[in-house]
């Protein structure tokens, strides 16, 4: 894989200042949900590679670079912090982007083990997530750092985010993706789950519903959202009094359409396609 130094030098200087958003598709638009609810009049663009979705049945080296071309996009449009609103690009790509573009901000949404293990009560968790996440080195950090003596069962949803990335959000087609994965936690008798795909977000109810409420879900959106709130307020960036939310797609938009439809706030925003 070719990778190319980049740094500030290489944005557009008339750009807005703006906090840059990507997924691999559809799934980070919990994550921007969950940040503009937080910083209403901060500029954003988001980036959802809807073409190569999902990054976790994809290689690793075609991971890293999709990111380098999303993460030169971003920065040209004025992006001062960067999120990464997708576990398996943060867990295989993060440390890379950083040593890329140095002067840059960046903030990973990773599986939330540690509040997941401040949660429980029995000590016992499970994680749903990609294949790529499941079977990463950072995963297994993770617990290793803040689940020790804990049970905590890996659920690999092979085909769940494509699912979802296709717009099958509820009804029984998905209650028939979900099933054997919920089946597998419902078996681990555990008290709290990870939701460990930003795509998930938009099915939490019905997981929930197959579940039950005895089972507490772990999303990390609201948590991303305040540390971004906090790194955007001591940036200098100057908001203006309407923000701009730009959401962009290399692939097909539907799905990213109606999934906007459910985001508080930006229910209108127009999704335009991107070659890059």
């Amino acid at each position: 894989m070719k990778t190319t130094q980049l740094d500030q030098s290489t944005a557009d200087p008339n750009a807005q200042p703006c906090i840059g958003v990507f997924d691999s598709g559809v799934g980070g638009l919990s994550v921007l949900r969950a940040l503009h609810l937080r910083l209403p009049l901060a500029p954003m663009v988001y980036v959802g590679d809807v073409s190569h979705a999902p990054y976790g049945e994809r290689p690793v080296a075609q991971v890293l670079d999709r990111c380098e071309r999303i993460v030169g996009y971003l920065q040209e449009q004025g992006a001062r912090i960067i999120v990464v609103a997708c576990n398996t690009a943060t867990v295989l790509g993060i440390s890379h982007l950083r040593r890329q573009w140095p002067t840059l901000t960046f903030v990973g949404v990773e599986p939330g083990i540690k509040p997941a293990a401040a949660h429980s009560r029995t000590r016992r968790i499970a994680v749903m997530t990609t294949p790529t996440t499941a079977a990463s080195e950072r995963l297994r950090q993770l617990i290793a750092d803040h689940a020790v003596g804990f049970l905590v069962h890996v659920v690999p949803c092979h085909g769940l985010a494509t699912v979802i990335e296709r717009g099958t959000i509820r009804g029984p087609g998905l209650l028939d993706a979900l099933r054997p994965f919920c089946d597998r936690v419902r078996e681990a008798d555990v008290d709290t789950l990870v939701l460990g795909c930003t795509h998930y977000s938009f099915v939490a109810d019905t997981i929930r519903s197959l579940l039950g409420e005895e089972v507490n879900l772990i999303d990390t959106a609201s948590a991303i959202a305040a540390r971004v709130a906090s790194l955007w307020s001591g940036s200098g960036a100057v908001t203006d009094a309407v923000a701009v939310v730009r959401v962009r797609s290399t692939g097909s938009i539907d799905t990213m359409r109606l999934l906007l439809a459910l985001c508080p706030g930006l229910l209108e925003t127009a999704v335009e396609r991107l070659a890059i």
